[in-house]
């Protein structure tokens, strides 16, 4: 088994981001399977936004490149023979691979709903990058012009920071972005699947996908093979106050856990605190009882409701609550609220606890979605209750809508319009206002129009996330009067639940980040541990190096086996080696052959005493060598009638030396007579 990092890190909520999960590329019994083919849009903070309002600041005024290291690295192999995608934006890379003629074959799997979601997110992508090809002209397959010779060097100390953040990123290999007929193409080449159910991939390999809880569709991805079985785990949320919580007793007892969950790495400082805390008297009778530090790991069915309490939801929704008393002040003080905000499950949520916040303060003012997929996601949500938390699907039952929304657009306080210049939208619009818009980045869709109207105005509010270069994305809006917030979402295990989350899992082994080394260099675990980081391969010693082989019914129930001693009886066979739902089976190969001509099999040393009377019943001339090294552990046979020959009988072989067929034949017969075999 080998492992190789491909990104670890992206715009947009720092390393191991939501909008580009960590991708890796993993070796098994000779397959390649590329886990999570993200997009990287950190390169977008570069470029300037269109039409372009006076100077550009120093960014690049230019048609955009957009950078996947998986798809580069997957290119760069050759091929990969499937790919197992964990969330929307995990996909957003695949049209970059699947427009390649080397991935005709390869085979996508992805749940139904993160598909959905994904395809939507890649044709919005689409619809606002043509706004920068309508602007500059259609873009071309070779090296535009900033990245020629000396203008290359004048944005390089820009990009460097946000594009080659990772060791061995390659500027010269961001691509152009792919169409809507790569898309639809990319699209056709997918298996959607449902949580829990298994798919047979090259007869070997049995897969399947687990909620993670992250968001609508994302899962854990499970790699059952003949000889182990491998957890990828991404970003992933216990409880969730929208998507299934996270199904981490599916995934108990596999051999392996590969940790792709990079979000802790973004509040280790936040945790280790927590960690110290608990660390610094382990025998403290005052000591959390589900201590993540305790070394009793038989009882981790009773750590359960450490990692399932709802404080994590708690502290999210103390969050987007303190967003939303922002929210109302900015609309008190007659100032318009701009949400470039990319989580589908944080819009959803604000959505509830905006409304809620307005109605408690008496306060009217119209919420705008304007996005390409506006209407079809807010209808989508309420049609996969499978796929929502219970809470949720508590309110089909009792005749409640899914989410706060639905009211919303009933009394009209809800408008969903795909442009800025939509039919309608100019008739409805009035401020202040509340805006959900694309795109996070800055520099595509209607925030960066929206930004532009009211960048000046004190009164004003823009939300954005946390991690992307806040300096270098309004560098284009300067001089800015208008109020910004940064918030975080929950993005996935806390590092303080992570021990915790391993032994309720009791892998063999876990692959874990670099960055998490520290975490675990101090205590030791029933596990064995490896650590990766980007770019480079670790190779994972095999587990188990015999694998079980099932037998066929019919061919069991055929067996005439031999006695060979009180505990061994050994029959022969004849069969074919297949590979079926991940085990491997054997079956009648064809006809059988005649059983009586078939030479044997013999086993264990032959007794020359035994066999020299054997060859004189078969009318053979024989006896002992006149130079016999019995001691030496050396016996051998002359023969010299009906033709010469010779054999040597030593503990581990016996060898025949004869150039006639026939006295070949008998001598044959008469070890035969002597030895046991099948």
């Amino acid at each position: 088994m080998k492992l190789t990092c491909l990104s670890t890190s992206g715009s947009g909520g720092g390393r191991g981001s939501y909008h580009s999960p960590a991708s890796h590329l993993l070796e098994l019994e000779g397959l390649h399977f590329l886990l999570d083919c993200p997009i990287d849009l950190s390169a977008l903070a570069a470029f300037a936004p269109v039409p372009l309002t006076g100077d550009a600041g120093g960014l690049i005024r230019a048609v955009p490149r957009y950078w996947s290291p998986a798809a580069a690295a997957a290119t760069k192999a050759g091929g990969v023979d499937a790919v197992l995608v964990s969330s929307a934006t995990g996909m957003l890379g695949l049209p970059f691979l699947t427009r390649l003629p080397g991935f005709a074959n390869t085979k996508i799997y992805v749940t139904e709903v993160a598909a959905r979601i994904g395809k939507l997110m890649m044709g919005e992508l689409v619809e606002m990058h043509r706004e920068f090809i309508r602007y500059y002209g259609p873009d071309t397959d070779g090296l535009p012009k900033w990245m020629e010779g000396g203008k290359l060097n004048e944005f390089l100390s820009m990009l460097q920071k946000l594009v080659t953040q990772d060791e061995g990123k390659d500027l010269t290999s961001l691509m152009p972005l792919y169409s809507q007929g790569n898309i639809e193409e990319c699209m056709q080449k997918i298996q959607p699947v449902k949580y829990g159910e298994e798919v047979c991939f090259n007869a070997i390999f049995m897969l399947k996908a687990s909620s993670s809880g992250l968001e609508l569709g994302s899962s854990v991805w499970t790699i059952e093979g003949p000889r182990a079985s491998i957890t990828n785990l991404p970003s992933s949320v216990f409880v969730s106050a929208h998507a299934l919580d996270f199904d981490y007793s599916s995934l108990k007892e596999n051999d392996v856990v590969l940790f792709s969950d990079l979000s802790s790495l973004n509040n280790m400082d936040e945790d280790n605190d927590k960690l110290d805390d608990h660390a610094m008297n382990e025998t403290d009778s005052s000591l959390h009882p589900h201590s993540v530090l305790r070394d009793d790991y038989a009882d981790m069915d009773e750590k359960i409701p450490f990692l399932c309490n709802n404080d994590d939801i708690t502290e999210e929704i103390e969050r987007i609550s303190y967003i939303c008393s922002c929210i109302v002040d900015a609309i008190k003080s007659g100032g318009s609220v701009l949400i470039p905000i990319g989580r589908l499950g944080a819009i959803l949520l604000l959505l509830e606890l905006i409304s809620e916040t307005l109605h408690s303060s008496s306060i009217k003012v119209p919420i705008f979605m304007i996005s390409e997929t506006a209407e079809e996601i807010i209808a989508f949500t309420n049609a996969l209750p499978e796929w929502l938390c219970k809470s949720r699907q508590e309110k089909l039952f009792s005749g409640e809508a899914l989410f706060g929304h639905v009211e919303l657009l009933k009394e009209g306080k809800l408008f969903l319009f795909p442009h800025l210049h939509s039919k309608g939208l100019l008739a409805t619009w009035k401020e202040p206002c509340i805006v959900f818009c694309p795109h996070w980045s800055l520099r595509l869709g209607p925030a960066v129009h929206l930004l532009r109207r009211w960048h000046a105005d004190k009164r004003c509010l823009l939300v954005l996330e946390q991690g992307i270069d806040a300096e270098l994305t309004l560098k284009h809006f300067m001089p800015l009067a208008i109020q910004v917030l940064e918030c975080s979402f929950l993005s996935g295990v806390r590092a303080a639940k992570i021990d915790t989350l391993l032994g309720v899992l009791n892998p063999k082994s876990v692959m874990l980040p670099d960055g998490l080394k520290s975490r675990y260099s101090v205590k030791e675990r029933p596990w064995s541990f490896l650590y990766y980081s980007k770019g480079k391969t670790i190779e994972l010693p095999n587990l188990q190096e015999d694998f079980e082989v099932h037998l066929a019914s019919d061919i069991a129930h055929g067996l005439k086996p031999r006695k060979l001693n009180e505990t061994t009886a050994v029959a022969r066979l004849r069969t074919k080696l297949l590979v079926s739902g991940g085990q491997y089976q054997l079956a009648v190969a064809g006809k059988l052959s005649d059983q009586s001509k078939r030479h044997l099999l013999h086993r264990e040393a032959v007794d020359p005493d035994r066999l020299l009377p054997a060859l004189r019943v078969q009318g053979m001339v024989c006896s002992f060598a006149a130079d016999d090294k019995s001691a030496a552990g050396e016996r051998s046979i002359v023969i010299t009638s009906p033709r010469d020959a010779l054999v040597k009988i030593t503990s581990d072989k016996t060898v025949i030396y004869c150039d006639d067929e026939r006295t070949s034949k008998h001598i044959y017969d008469a070890l035969s007579s002597v030895c046991n075999g099948i």
